[in-house]
């Protein structure tokens, strides 16, 4: 009779046993919510991920939606980037239209968590629009370092409010940062002064760079609007053309997350009509680089595409 008993008590350890490790394994996912682990944090864009791992540092495990490469413009989330945004304690995106698809997607998930549109931050005087469509704001704020101040002091807004306990070192981390893009905007300028004046004009894939060209003192053209959303005709590519040579332009400029396409067709349309003009090189506009790489840094990033346009237009 000794026998059942015996198995009737192993079996009550071994559900004792189950029970005891879905607890603490419960008690693991709730301990990040609750201050004992990092804080869980989606990041739409690589720029913005770059933020959030510098002034949230260790008490932060970020995830970036879109890496090298990637157009934000059209990008859709899938599956798995849902599950992300579900797991996550907080969103930081930049809005204004960049992350188009996404838009009603992260509306609805802020009613449920906090979620931080950083182009919001940046003062509403300050946000350029589309030159062919008023009222459609201009999403590329990165490109300008004192605007990208905002963002910065966003992102530490957002975490101290979540986790004040380490507010000071969210606080400190952001002046740090906000300090390193200042120089680099300093930098950008002289770099920039290098250029003889007549030729500091960039022509690019899409209208990404009107507020780099605010912040360093260059006209910008972009084959595309500012959403890459937008069709290329002929009368665009001809347009740009003419205006190339027009002031005698001579390089036009690729970007890492756009089609070369239009670009192979303005460097062969102004060919036609006996002007030369070349392909400057690729830069960074809506994504950065490879991760672990300089240019997988917003600063690294920034610091490649003044020296590529230097170099092609110097």
């Amino acid at each position: 009779m000794k026998k059942p008993v015996v198995i009737l008590s192993l079996f009550s350890s071994l559900g004792l046993l189950v029970s005891a490790c879905s607890d603490e394994e419960s008690g693991a996912e709730e301990s990040a919510a609750d201050g004992d682990g990092p804080i869980q944090v989606t990041s739409t864009t690589s720029q913005i991920s770059d933020i959030v791992e510098n002034v949230g540092g260790e008490h932060v495990d970020n995830t970036g939606l879109m890496g090298p490469g990637i157009d934000p413009h059209d990008y859709e989330a899938s599956q798995g980037d849902v599950e992300t945004l579900d797991e996550a304690d907080i969103i930081f995106w930049n809005g204004l239209n960049l992350e188009e698809q996404m838009t009603e997607m992260l509306g609805q998930m802020g009613n449920e968590k906090p979620v931080y549109t950083l182009g919001e931050e940046v003062p509403d005087e300050d946000i350029l629009e589309d030159e062919e469509e008023a009222g459609t704001p201009d999403p590329h704020i990165w490109f300008d370092p004192e605007l990208w101040s905002y963002a910065v002091e966003g992102v530490a807004d957002g975490l101290a409010e979540l986790d004040p306990e380490n507010e000071d070192d969210y606080r400190a981390n952001a002046d740090t940062y906000i300090d390193e893009i200042q120089e680099l905007q300093a930098w950008s300028e002289a770099e920039i002064e290098n250029i003889d004046e007549e030729s500091r004009v960039l022509v690019t894939a899409h209208d990404a760079f009107q507020y780099f060209g605010d912040a360093v003192g260059m006209d910008v053209m972009g084959l595309q609007g500012i959403s890459t959303e937008a069709e290329v005709g002929l009368s665009d590519v001809q347009g740009v053309i003419d205006e190339m040579i027009e002031r005698d332009i001579n390089a036009i400029f690729a970007e890492t997350s756009v089609s070369d396409s239009a670009v192979d067709a303005v460097i062969e349309g102004a060919q036609e009509q006996g002007h030369e003009v070349e392909n400057g090189g690729a830069l960074y506009s809506d994504a950065m680089g490879e991760p672990d790489t300089e240019e997988g840094t917003y600063v690294g990033m920034y610091e490649a595409n003044v020296n590529q346009i230097v170099e092609a237009l110097d």
